[in-house]
C-alpha cells in the first residue's frame, strides 16, 4: 500500500472550527451533569452499550457490552454500573481504566436512531451490595465498571439514518466470511473449520453467563 501524499491535516482548534463551524446553542448546551427521568427511561430500555477507554498514553479501546434490557444499573443520579460477563479475558478496557480512570459510554436501543452518551470517572468494582441486582440467569458478575457521571446527553439519529443500520433490507451477513472462517485464518489456525463451526454453533450461546 503506497503512502498517501498531499494530505491536509488539521492540527489546531481554530483550523477545525474553520471547517466545521460552531455548534448550535441547543447542541452545545444539552449536556447535563446528572441523570434525569428521560435518561433513566432510556437506560432501563437499553440492552447494549459501547464502552470507550484509553490508557495513560492515549491509546484507545472500545468494547461492546450486552445484557437484557437495563444493562446499566443505576446507583443514583450520578452513578451507574455496567456488569462484566464472561468473555475472552483480555480486559483491555479495565486495564485502561487502571491507568486512566475515565470512560465514555454510548447506550443503544434496538430500532432507535438516537443514542444516550455518558462520560465520567470510572473505577473497577469486584463486589458491592448492588451486585445481587446484577444477577442474570443465576449468574452474579465477578466485576463491574462503575462510572461517576460527569456528562450525559442524547445524540441525534443521523449516523443511524445514514447507515440504515436497523433496516433489514440492508443486512447481508452472509456476504462476509463466517465467524468460524475468520477465527481459523486469524486466531485458531490449528483447529479445523468443522471444529470451529461446532464451537461457534448452538453451544456457544450456552456460555454467555
Amino acid at each position: 500500500m503506497s503512502a498517501v501524499t498531499d494530505v491536509h491535516e488539521i492540527t489546531t482548534v481554530e483550523g477545525l472550527r474553520a471547517v466545521v463551524g460552531e455548534p448550535l446553542p441547543r447542541a452545545r448546551d444539552k449536556v447535563r451533569p446528572s441523570l434525569v427521568d428521560d435518561h433513566l427511561t432510556w437506560l432501563a430500555a437499553s440492552p447494549f452499550c459501547l464502552v470507550s477507554t484509553s490508557d495513560a498514553s492515549g491509546r484507545c479501546d472500545v468494547s461492546p457490552k450486552g445484557d437484557p434490557e437495563g444493562i446499566a444499573h443505576v446507583i443514583d443520579e450520578t452513578t451507574l454500573a455496567i456488569p462484566e460477563r464472561p468473555g475472552n479475558r483480555r480486559v483491555d478496557g479495565f486495564l485502561n481504566v487502571l491507568e486512566n480512570p475515565y470512560a465514555g459510554l454510548c447506550f443503544l436501543v434496538p430500532g432507535r436512531g438516537d443514542t444516550l452518551r455518558v462520560n465520567g470517572r470510572a473505577r473497577i468494582v469486584s463486589d458491592a451490595p448492588y451486585f445481587d441486582e446484577l444477577v442474570v440467569k443465576g449468574h452474579r458478575p465477578i466485576l463491574a465498571l462503575e462510572v461517576q457521571v460527569e456528562e450525559v446527553f442524547f445524540h441525534c439519529a443521523k449516523a443511524f439514518m445514514r447507515s440504515h443500520l436497523w433496516d433489514p433490507q440492508t443486512w447481508h451477513p452472509d456476504a462476509l466470511p463466517s465467524r468460524a472462517e475468520v477465527a481459523q485464518r486469524l486466531e485458531r489456525p490449528n483447529d479445523t473449520l468443522e471444529e470451529l463451526e461446532a464451537y461457534y454453533g448452538e453451544q456457544y450461546a450456552k456460555g454467555l453467563y
